[in-house]
C-alpha cells in the first residue's frame, strides 16, 4: 500500500527483491531495471516468458528495435517498455501473477474505454488515463 504522505518508499518485498511503493499506489518491481535505471529487454522478456520479438509486438514496436542497445535504450522504446511494467505490475496481484496480468494487458477488452485493451491504449500513447482508471478501481470505483 502506498504511504499516505505522497513520499515514494522503497521495501524488501517478501521474495527478497526490491520493491518501490510510489504516491500513487504503483509498485514497480525493481529487479526489471538495470543499474543505469533503464529496463533491461531481456528481464522483462524472460520475466513475462515471451521472446524480444513478442515482447516488442506487445510494445508497439519493430522487433529490429531490440537488436541494438541505443534503440532498446531510447526514450521512447524505455518510456513504452516501463509503462508496460508499471501497468503489468499493479494487476498482477488481481490477475493472479505477471504472466496472468500480462494475458490480461494483451487481450481483456475494457468497457470504460471502448472495448480496448490495454496493451492497444499503451500503444496509443494513453497510459496514463488507463493507470487513472486503475487507481480508481482498486480504491473501490466502478470498473
Amino acid at each position: 500500500m502506498a504511504p499516505k504522505t505522497g513520499k515514494t518508499i522503497s521495501r524488501k518485498s517478501t521474495t527478497g527483491q526490491f520493491v518501490t511503493v510510489g504516491p500513487r499506489g504503483t509498485v514497480r518491481t525493481a529487479s526489471y531495471f538495470g543499474k543505469d535505471g533503464l529496463v533491461v529487454i531481456e528481464r522483462v522478456a524472460d520475466r513475462f516468458g515471451v521472446s524480444k520479438a513478442q515482447l516488442a509486438d506487445t510494445m508497439g514496436v519493430k522487433p529490429e528495435t531490440f537488436h541494438r542497445t541505443a534503440r532498446a535504450n531510447a526514450p521512447k522504446t524505455q518510456g513504452r517498455v516501463t509503462e508496460m511494467v508499471e501497468i503489468v505490475a499493479r494487476v498482477s496481484d488481481w490477475a493472479g501473477g505477471e504472466k496472468q496480468a500480462l494475458a490480461w494487458y494483451r487481450a481483456e477488452p475494457l468497457p470504460a474505454f471502448g472495448g480496448r485493451t490495454a496493451e492497444s491504449l499503451v500503444k496509443d500513447g494513453k497510459a496514463g488515463p488507463l493507470r487513472d482508471w486503475l487507481d480508481h478501481v482498486a480504491t473501490g470505483g466502478f470498473a
